[in-house]
């Protein structure tokens, strides 16, 4: 199949077109340069990240957002990057296994990506992707950070709003506060909120954001770009419960509302 075939599936919507055109981005195959400069760009598609350090549910969320959305027969792309595994440089944790239940489902992509060593909780072609799922035309992106902890900013150069996802009980919270990832967030989702220690860990999240913003920020991301300060969202991904909740702060940080 030629190139200009592969873009004319594209514009027509078909999936295995976008899967094939992620692959040639992903591998910078030859010409994959040329491919990006022929995407459409006119639908403005926002694009949320979620991070967060490992075991902190980011999956499971995800997986309730886009149950919400496509309930609303909104189209949602995600796009999940993985651990490299030591062997094959290919993503090794494979985040889509989570959302097993939106495959068959029209409305719903989601692409694995390997991380492949890269620092910040991407991979070195994230941008590049999303841009090539933001031309397809989805009502929504979703990025899902590798879940590496303290350096995972990264999100924040590429995602309109970034979620941070925190839970109790992780024996993190004082060095994870500390660290840069808080600067970055929109909304903090404290997970697992009904597990021993949430009440604390709110506490702590509320006393590093005064910190913050009383001793002001060196980072300059996309995300801070006339900042506000971050809102707490309670929620119990796996239950279902806060989703609703977070996806109204998510709509207010956005203007659509």
């Amino acid at each position: 199949m030629t190139g200009k075939e592969l873009l004319s599936l594209f514009i027509r919507g078909d999936r295995t077109a976008l899967a094939r055109i992620l692959s040639i981005v992903e591998n910078e195959s030859p010409g994959f340069d040329a491919v990006l400069r022929q995407l459409n760009f006119s639908k403005k598609v926002p694009v949320i990240g979620i991070t967060g350090p490992p075991g902190a549910g980011k999956s499971t969320l995800v997986d309730g957002l886009i149950n919400f959305f496509v309930r609303r027969n909104s189209s949602i792309g995600v796009l999940a990057v993985d651990p490299s595994s030591p062997f094959h440089s290919g993503a090794l944790l494979g985040d889509r296994i989570r959302m097993s239940g939106h495959f068959t489902d029209p409305r719903v992509f989601i692409r694995s990506a390997s991380s492949r060593g890269a620092m910040g909780g991407l991979c070195l072609q994230a941008r590049d992707m999303t841009l090539v799922m933001q031309s397809f035309g989805f009502d929504r992106i979703f990025i899902e950070t590798v879940g590496i902890g303290q350096s995972e900013t990264g999100i924040a150069e590429i995602a309109d709003l970034t979620v941070l996802v925190t839970t109790p009980g992780s024996g993190d919270e004082v060095q994870f506060m500390k660290s840069g990832v808080i600067e970055i967030a929109d909304i903090i989702a404290i997970n697992k909120s009904d597990k021993p220690g949430a009440e604390i860990l709110e506490q702590s999240i509320i006393q590093s954001l005064r910190m913050t913003a009383t001793g002001g920020s060196a980072f300059s991301g996309k995300n801070r770009r006339n900042k506000k300060n971050p809102v707490i969202v309670k929620t119990i991904a796996n239950a279902g419960q806060g989703i609703e909740v977070l996806v109204n702060e998510i709509n207010i940080r956005m203007g659509e509302t």
